[in-house]
């Protein structure tokens, strides 16, 4: 009977202390409550939802976007200005080149004004002549040679065709009426050419 009564005093013991933590007040158990909703939502609060991410990437997109378009748009003026100067300023080295003979032309002027001897005019003549000719083959320009020579639609513009003089000028350039130029091995003016038919 002893034992008995030990027993039931240690379960009345923990009643009591299951009792005390039920009856806590009510106004705790309110308080604790709300506590604890309170660290529920703050650390909602603290983690972004979906669809605040998704906003943060879109924005970020769309800024990449921009600044991207924003530098193709420059690229795109900046290489049209740059277009545009080489345009200007492609010829200048050639027309600057080009200074000297105009200047040993004016001077052949002046002095067939006042030659009384056809000779040496001519001589002045032909040597502008030679100093044009080597300046501009120096910047690539190449005369074509086109008489005798198969005709080609590629390269000769044919004026008209004439009956051949000889059988083996058929298909061929008779005659050259205007001569043509390669720039650089590009057709810059086809070779006006007479045809043997």
């Amino acid at each position: 009977m002893f034992k008995k009564k030990k027993v039931s005093e240690k379960e009345e013991h923990n009643k009591m202390a299951d009792n005390a933590e039920n009856q806590e007040p009510e106004y705790l158990k309110e308080e604790m409550k709300e506590v604890n909703e309170a660290r529920v939502n703050e650390a909602e609060d603290n983690e972004p939802s979906e669809a605040d991410k998704l906003r943060d990437e879109v924005a970020q997109l769309n800024d990449k976007y921009l600044r991207l378009f924003a530098e193709f748009e420059n690229y795109k003026r900046r290489t049209s200005q740059e277009r545009k100067d080489l345009l200007q300023t492609a010829g200048k080295d050639v027309i600057v080149s080009l200074l000297g003979v105009l200047d040993d032309f004016e001077r052949a002027d002046k002095a067939m004004e006042n030659a009384t001897e056809v000779k040496p005019v001519k001589e002045g003549i032909e040597l502008v002549h030679h100093k044009l000719k080597s300046l501009l083959v120096q910047k690539g320009l190449v005369p074509m040679v086109a008489k005798g020579k198969t005709f080609d639609a590629d390269i000769h513009e044919a004026i008209t065709s004439i009956p051949a003089p000889s059988d083996d000028l058929k298909g061929k350039v008779v005659d050259e009426v205007e001569k043509g130029y390669l720039l650089n091995d590009k057709v810059i003016r086809f070779a006006k050419v007479i045809v043997g038919a």
